[in-house]
């Protein structure tokens, strides 16, 4: 396999991209997560500026659009429209795990602090709405309430006056494309279609919200499902690594936690929790993204208990679901009750197939434990995947991601030291799509785990870089001056 593919799915996305109103084809539109994901990881190896084009304009009409909530922050589910105006009202949770981390990385490239502020008030909408005080999160919050779809969302020019007065809401309504006619149904949906206009104070969104908050909720699917938790705790643990955020790395460990409590028996995986009790046998997609929201934990944390875990399910889904005879992951296990066929899935749909995401995590694997056969699990999955992916690049966006971390150049960086360093904070608050990164307090402990922490130490007892690519490592350094110039 060579970057071929990648620059063959890099021309598809250009043919189907929406120069007008951002995102690939026309209505209904979905929020393509996985898709910009790749192109930021194209343009971060190739340069190319027409793949972070796409990106920050479709990240930019997205969250000016109603397809996002502009009051209580948080994707809809897709638009029935071509311009991301009219959503289907319905939030789910895998949608936002997998947009926060787009917006959080397009601010890392950027620097753009409105994708920064989009991220983090879909991260608070999630630990509003959507978090259960046992720290797990919940699936879905529906569309409709008291029996029509998007009443708690939508707004009359009147309301909005009685709650602001005449002078602030003719501003806020200017903003928001508020009129008399309305925009849906009568009613209007928020949404900036003149962003020049002068932006009401946060005050005004603020009070709207607070009277928002006084009407009927819209139902919530309290199901907790582990392939979407491990989605979630990746973006919890992503944001903390990017936006520096202590509590986000709290509610990333509790998730962690209740995934490993609630959510395990006898060493295995299950699918759904409710209410305090757990069922069903775990598919692959639960082992993959769940080993996956770990890792992302691990190099935020440095904790290498989260990294011992992940490799136990990345082994529990080879031995329990790998295809022994022609390669790729069963959907389901060896253990589960007998079906006529046991089916694989390559397709990344609204959320990532299983063996999408087992790539990925074997890739980084074999690249922090230094066991090539991870590698090998690895490759032969994303070529089953390749003929498929020639044809329609446009439904493999996780695995086009995965091949561009095997293609292109990758590193990795361990950081001795404590994990607070401004060393360490450098390195997590970059954009490195192609790293691997191990924070260590206690090499001799850790390096028994994570191979290229092996035979490192600090230099003058500082907090120390090692910037290696393919094993291959540059001088240590103690400064961020020093580490700069490296990455």
């Amino acid at each position: 396999m060579s970057t071929d593919l990648l620059d063959a799915a890099f021309g598809s996305y250009m043919k189907t991209f929406d120069t007008a109103n951002g995102g690939f084809g026309g209505a209904p539109k979905f929020p393509a997560a996985m898709s910009l994901e790749f192109l930021l990881r194209y343009h971060k190896r190739t340069g190319e500026d027409r793949a972070l084009a796409v990106v920050t304009h479709t990240l930019d009409k997205m969250a000016n659009g109603g397809i996002y909530d502009q009051l209580g922050g948080g994707f809809h589910r897709y638009a029935v429209d071509a311009i991301w105006l009219v959503p289907h009202f319905e939030k789910m949770l895998y949608d936002n795990a997998q947009l926060i981390r787009v917006y959080l990385h397009a601010y890392q490239v950027t620097g753009n602090e409105f994708y920064k502020r989009i991220a983090v008030e879909t991260l608070e909408y999630i630990r509003r709405e959507m978090l259960d005080e046992s720290g797990g999160f919940y699936s879905t919050q529906d569309a409709d309430s008291e029996g029509e779809e998007g009443k708690f969302f939508v707004w009359t020019p009147e309301e909005i006056a009685e709650i602001l007065g005449e002078k602030d809401a003719a501003e806020f309504c200017t903003f928001y494309d508020v009129t008399a006619s309305g925009n849906f149904e009568g009613a209007n949906i928020l949404n900036v279609k003149n962003s020049v206009a002068i932006a009401p104070g946060s005050d005004s969104r603020a009070r709207l919200f607070a009277e928002r908050e006084k009407r009927i909720k819209p139902g919530r699917d309290e199901k907790v499902l582990t392939a979407w938790n491990g989605l979630m705790l990746a973006a919890f643990a992503d944001a903390a690594a990017v936006l520096g955020n202590e509590e986000y790395l709290q509610v990333a460990k509790r998730n962690a936690v209740f995934i490993r409590t609630e959510l395990q028996k006898d060493g295995r995986l299950l699918r759904t929790w409710k209410e305090g009790s757990a069922k069903l046998n775990g598919y692959v997609e639960d082992y993959a993204n769940v080993a996956d929201g770990l890792i992302v934990l691990y190099q935020v944390s440095g904790d290498v208990n989260y990294l011992v875990e992940a490799r136990r399910l990345a082994d529990l889904m080879i031995t329990e679901f790998w295809d022994e005879e022609n390669g790729g992951f069963f959907f389901t296990s060896n253990d589960h009750e007998e079906l006529i066929v046991r089916n694989k899935d390559f397709y990344d749909n609204a959320t990532p197939s299983g063996n999408s995401v087992a790539a990925d995590v074997l890739l980084r694997l074999a690249k922090l434990t230094g066991e090539d056969k991870y590698e090998r699990f690895a490759m032969t999955t994303l070529r089953l995947a390749a003929t498929q992916l020639r044809r329609h690049p446009q439904g493999f966006g996780r695995t086009l991601s995965a091949l561009e971390f095997h293609l292109g150049v990758t590193r990795e960086i361990a950081l001795l030291g404590q994990r607070e360093s401004s060393l360490a904070s450098d390195v997590l608050q970059r954009y490195l799509p192609d790293a691997v990164i191990a924070i260590s307090s206690d090499v001799k402990e850790d390096s028994q785990v994570v191979s290229f922490l092996a035979e490192r130490s600090q230099i003058d007892g500082k907090p120390t870089a090692y910037v290696c690519r393919d094993y291959v490592c540059e001088r240590p350094v103690t400064t961020t001056e020093g580490l700069a110039a490296l990455l």
